[in-house]
């Protein structure tokens, strides 16, 4: 059984970080390329970063310079580092799993900046 369990999220002020935290089971961690994704109230999910199996990052144009993904693949955990938040990035952040044509999501985790 696959699961993707998110955590670190909350409330922060804007210009604060958060750290969050993407631990998976149920798969070979370390072949699958890894991504954070986030939706906010009445938009589509949009793509945040990704982390592919040799570790290339890639990211949306608007977290450039600000996010920071990551792997541990001792841990089966992705990480996204999250500085200088601001109130747009308001959202449930959702991990998500992909080799081949097979992908997992997890169950997201609410980040909300606000002052």
């Amino acid at each position: 059984q696959v699961q993707l369990v998110e955590s670190g999220g909350g409330l922060v002020q804007p210009g604060g970080s958060l750290r969050l935290s993407c631990a998976a089971s149920g798969i070979i961690f370390s072949r699958n390329n890894m991504g954070w994704y986030r939706q906010a109230p009445g938009k589509q999910r949009e793509l945040v970063a990704t982390i592919n199996r040799y570790t290339f990052t890639d990211y949306t144009d608007s977290v450039k310079g600000r996010f920071t993904i990551s792997r541990d693949n001792a841990k089966n955990t992705v990480y996204l580092q999250m500085n200088s938040l601001k109130p747009e990035d308001t959202a449930v952040y959702f991990c998500r799993a992909e080799y081949g044509n097979t992908g997992y999501w997890g169950q997201g985790t609410q980040v909300t900046v606000s002052s």
